[in-house]
């Protein structure tokens, strides 16, 4: 698992325009890093719009924001469209960036076990390094917590 002070993991994913988004591309800034299992879904449009609401908020602070999931670019595309989201959400079917930020593992759902995403969000510094990370956070903490966060840096 990350902690404070590692190096983030770096990406270059598709968002859901088709542009390739990388984790260099915030250097400099402060980010907000959230992976959700799946787009349009209840937890994960209920974490989407908390972020799209305080985006006012998150700017005032240097704050920017992005989600990822497994899902497809169009179908990230259909998410934000639905949504009015309004920012990157990306896309890694193929789970390598959850792998590097330890977020896919083993999850149980009605007696099944399958691999997926464990809902988690991270505050990255300007430098790139993690300044806090919750594992296994609830969609409608996934805000509080970096707000939090921002306040006691």
């Amino acid at each position: 698992m990350l902690k404070a002070m590692d190096m983030a993991p770096e990406f270059a994913l598709l968002d859901q325009n088709g542009d390739l988004v990388r984790l260099n591309d915030f250097r400099g800034k402060k980010l907000l890093v959230y992976f959700y299992p799946k787009a349009d879904t209840p937890g994960c449009t209920t974490q989407a719009c908390s972020i799209r609401d305080a985006g006012g908020e998150l700017a005032g602070l240097g704050l920017a924001a992005l989600g990822i999931s497994p899902d497809k670019p169009p179908a990230q595309q259909k998410f934000d469209a639905k949504y009015s989201l309004g920012f990157p959400l990306l896309s890694d079917p193929e789970h390598h960036t959850a792998e590097a930020y330890d977020v896919w593992s083993e999850k149980k759902m009605y007696g099944r076990s399958y691999m997926g995403i464990v809902r988690s969000s991270f505050l990255i510094d300007e430098q790139g390094r993690i300044a806090a990370a919750w594992y296994n956070i609830r969609a409608e903490d996934t805000l509080p917590a970096a707000l939090g966060a921002m306040q006691d840096s």
